[in-house]
């Protein structure tokens, strides 16, 4: 008999059962082949989704310091043509 069910898409339509493995397909997928041999991206991308909170805070305080980088830059004088 037929049944209802829910299922999820990466960006390149394909099908998995879980919000986590359409997740790790569209990151590895962005990761590309890594390694030689069968790729590591699909490894690596599941640790990342597993850290991301700490990845998130690491992006917000690289974020932070991009604005006070660019906030400290002074301009450079040009210097008279000779």
């Amino acid at each position: 008999m037929a049944h209802k069910g829910t299922g999820f898409f990466d960006g390149r339509g394909h099908f998995f059962k879980t919000p986590d493995e359409a997740t790790i397909s569209d990151l590895a997928a962005l990761l590309g082949r890594i390694g030689d041999g069968d790729s590591l991206a699909p490894g690596i991308a599941q640790i990342l989704l597993s850290r991301r909170d700490e990845l998130d805070r690491l992006f917000a305080e690289h974020d932070e310091m991009m604005r006070d980088a660019a906030a400290n830059v002074a301009p450079i004088r040009s210097r008279p043509a000779a």
